[in-house]
């Protein structure tokens, strides 16, 4: 013990090279040789440690905020349909729809949203599933799918 943390292995070293044998030094040459290897690679695992730490908790982090962000959207979304909603029936119509895309301010606040609506016929097509009304389900399941679409 005294010999690897005291700093004075040279002094307790030279005693044996010069006064016993000369084998000593190749002993001491590994020894040094070995501590030293082990010492550094445990400094190297705890930085490790500490990094792959932080990198699992900044993944995390990212999925949460997606997450958030996703939610977000979704009620942003909602909004939107309450909003198109003039019957207040809880369905969305195409007359309805094509209504509200009429407005200039929706226009921009589907820019805004990365939603380029050109063709609302189509959209309403694909955002219904037959019956004619979008619910709201089906319209902010319908709106990410474009959205992923057009990403992707």
């Amino acid at each position: 013990f005294e010999l690897t943390f005291s700093g004075g292995w040279p002094n307790y070293a030279r005693t044996l090279v010069e006064e016993v044998n000369a084998a000593y030094s190749l002993f001491f040459f590994i020894y040094i040789v070995a501590v030293t290897f082990a010492m550094f690679r445990i400094i190297t695992a705890l930085f490790l440690r500490d990094t792959l730490a932080l990198a699992s908790s900044d993944a995390e982090m990212a999925i949460k905020e997606k997450m958030k962000q996703k939610e977000t959207y979704a009620e942003q979304l909602l909004d939107f349909f309450n909003a198109a909603d003039t019957s207040k029936d809880g369905y969305l119509t195409l007359a309805e729809f094509e209504e509200i895309l009429t407005d200039e301010t929706v226009k921009t606040w589907m820019s805004i949203m990365d939603l380029d609506i050109h063709e609302s016929k189509q959209v309403f097509k694909i955002l219904d599933n037959g019956d004619g009304l979008v619910s709201p389900a089906e319209f902010v399941e319908g709106i990410l799918r474009l959205k992923g679409a057009a990403r992707s």
